[in-house]
């Protein structure tokens, strides 16, 4: 499920994708606003579905060792930990995901096995995998904790699966790392009770988040100019050709919230669009477009520009 960050982030990438092209389409980009977040429940769910096909693929791996000629006493006897891990099988059975991924034909890791031996042979190879292989007893605690680090040790970081996923679909590589930070957060939290928010179906919290995710786009875009001249004056070193383009969307977007988005309060979003900047701009954009929002700010309140009801103004 998106947060109001991940949203912030989809309308960033839809808006540079529209400033870049020559024909500026406002329906085009809505679309493609919506799809883009489609594409990213979709990844969410392939890389939940990844940890249990890495579990199938250990299954097949010790089938296949146990009929060896030669095998040894590990291999006729191998630990079935791994193979039983608590979590992969709430993953496993959970009805949203495999609803999804039915209905959506998400079937990569069946069709593209390689990347799951891949990312299997690398687990092996680790000192902490053969650990918790030799554990007699493994709680539900344990096989969490494990398979957390077995998404951030060995999933996340390779670079064969990130190429995989970069040719696979355009907007998977920048929907990667809130994909990864939410399935971590997830492995976090999960309990046997709470298994049935493993994964949530719905793309949006509620109707409010689908309608801010059309309405930051079109604020934007729409109110072009009269946010543009907002900024004119407030960069006094800098000439607007020389902001970073990143930059600039991230301020107008900060900008449109103030002047048009009445219940959303000025320090959320300036924190927000703070972190956004230190995560997909330059080094010291975030020190940048700080200056720059809490000048706007400063000057909307003196003017008595700003709308805000409810928390709006704290």
């Amino acid at each position: 499920m998106l947060t109001r960050r991940h949203i912030r982030v989809k309308v960033l990438q839809s808006l540079y994708a529209f400033y870049q092209t020559q024909e500026q389409d406002l329906d085009k980009q809505e679309k493609f606003l919506t799809y883009s977040i489609s594409q990213m429940q979709d990844l969410h769910a392939l890389m939940l579905h990844l940890m249990v096909a890495m579990r199938d693929h250990a299954k097949s791996y010790l089938e296949k060792s146990q009929k060896k000629f030669l095998a040894t006493d590990s291999e006729k006897y191998p630990s079935k930990n791994f193979l039983e891990n608590k979590v992969i099988d709430l993953l496993a059975n959970n009805i949203n995901l495999i609803t999804y991924l039915k209905n959506k034909k998400l079937n990569n890791w069946r069709l593209d096995d390689e990347y799951v031996t891949l990312l299997f042979n690398d687990l092996r190879t680790s000192d902490w995998y053969q650990e918790y292989l030799l554990k007699k007893e493994v709680s539900f605690e344990e096989d969490k904790e494990f398979l957390g680090r077995l998404y951030k040790e060995i999933i996340a970081p390779n670079d064969k699966l990130y190429e995989y996923l970069e040719d696979n679909r355009l907007t998977w590589i920048d929907d990667f790392p809130l994909v990864n930070t939410s399935v971590v957060k997830m492995l976090n939290k999960i309990s046997e009770k709470n298994s049935k928010k493993i994964f949530e179906t719905e793309v949006y919290k509620d109707e409010d988040d689908r309608e801010y995710s059309i309405q930051l786009l079109r604020k934007v875009i729409l109110n072009d100019d009269k946010i543009s001249l907002e900024i004119d004056g407030k960069t006094p070193n800098w000439d607007k050709e020389r902001i970073a383009e990143l930059d600039m969307i991230i301020l107008k977007m900060g900008i449109a919230e103030f002047l048009y988005f009445p219940s959303i309060p000025l320090r959320v979003t300036i924190n927000e669009y703070l972190e956004i900047a230190k995560e997909y701009s330059t080094p010291k954009s975030s020190i940048f477009i700080n200056g720059i929002l809490d000048n706007v700010v400063k000057e909307f309140i003196a003017e008595d520009k700003l709308n805000k009801i409810g928390r709006g103004l704290t």
